[in-house]
């Protein structure tokens, strides 16, 4: 009989073990959760996140609170299966967040560079809702092109085919949005005095192309810099763009409310989808947001996954959730995320 008691205790033992050492087996998953938010108005590290000079600023009563995911890339089985019931994480395949073939300081590296394009790309869009346009400057026009003895370095683009050209992106959709071999027809403008010119598209790489190198420039008489460490990707580029406008602005655009939000920018304003909504709208709500700004392809993934009295507001560009804060301003309805 004692000899039984004693095989019971060691099979038991054996098995707890076995278990303790499963579920500190790492496993090849990643628990996604609330990241930290930063207010763009406000300052981080001691450093203002928007940092102008060379001309006045103005001060919000609220704030516009850019929102994050947090990673954790490394999880063990016991983790996991926390994450798996929270309702606040999510756990999902490592491939998803580190692609097979590149390590997790190639994906940090990229995530840094996004983050650097995508305050660009803030500067930009915000710029141009200000009143500073930017200006498509020929850089380079190559040898063998349809544009050479037509264009030169230094002309400024402003048209094709009537067609206003805003950003050098917009120069390239403009020529590949007709066929190689369309007359196209370029407005320009040299040493200050306004033309147009010919340029017959021609396929190369399997595109059409006017052979020159574009260039872009936004004069603008003060400095403005984006200051904020430690965080990557690209989707803090709306509310940056809001912020950089806020503070240049004399208009409080938050009218005292804590704004959060998040959603890619491009050169043109336009407002793109980003990953981790669920975990962003927990940041949110923690951060006490009033309001949450959502990229338009986000709003059915957030409608399943509200946090309690935070509307959710639909935006799809700059100059949509500028309109969507004055409504708001106004005590008025902005354009809500509706389920599918």
């Amino acid at each position: 009989m004692r000899r039984r008691g004693v095989t019971v205790l060691l099979g038991a033992l054996l098995t707890t073990l076995l278990s303790i050492g499963v579920l500190g087996a790492p496993i090849p998953y990643v628990v996604l959760g609330p990241g930290p938010t930063v207010d763009t108005l406000g300052t981080s590290d001691g450093k203002e996140v928007i940092q102008v000079t060379g001309r006045a600023t103005s001060t919000s009563a609220g704030q516009l609170r850019m929102t994050t995911v947090g990673v954790q890339p490394t999880v063990k089985l016991r983790a996991a299966i926390a994450g798996w019931l929270s309702d606040d994480e999510a756990v999902v395949p490592r491939e998803l967040v580190y692609p097979p073939g590149e390590s997790q300081e190639e994906v940090e590296k990229r995530n840094a560079e996004d983050f650097q394009n995508s305050q660009s790309s803030a500067e930009t869009a915000a710029l141009v809702e200000l009143g500073y346009p930017v200006e498509v400057v020929v850089k380079e026009v190559a040898a063998d092109g349809p544009a050479q003895g037509v264009l030169k370095a230094g002309d400024v683009v402003t048209t094709v085919d009537g067609a206003k050209v805003t950003s050098a992106t917009k120069l390239v959709e403009l020529v590949r949005g007709k066929p190689a071999g369309t007359a196209l027809r370029i407005g320009y403008t040299r040493d200050g005095v306004a033309g147009t010119a010919t340029v017959t598209s021609r396929e190369q790489d399997g595109r059409p192309r006017i052979g020159l190198v574009p260039d872009q420039r936004q004069p603008h008489p003060f400095n403005l810099k984006i200051d904020l460490n430690n965080i990557g990707g690209p989707s803090a580029g709306l509310m940056f763009a809001l912020g950089i406008v806020d503070k240049l602005e004399p208009a409080d655009l938050t009218g005292g409310k804590v704004v959060a939000g998040t959603g890619t920018i491009d050169d043109e304003g336009r407002v793109g989808p980003i990953g981790g909504i669920a975990q962003k709208l927990v940041g949110a709500k923690e951060a006490k947001a009033d309001v949450f700004l959502v990229p338009a392809d986000n709003c059915a993934e957030a409608v399943r996954n509200p946090q309690p009295d935070l509307p959710l507001i639909r935006v799809g560009s700059l100059d949509e959730a500028l309109t969507a804060l004055e409504t708001l301003r106004a005590g008025g309805q902005p354009t809500l995320c509706k389920p599918a």
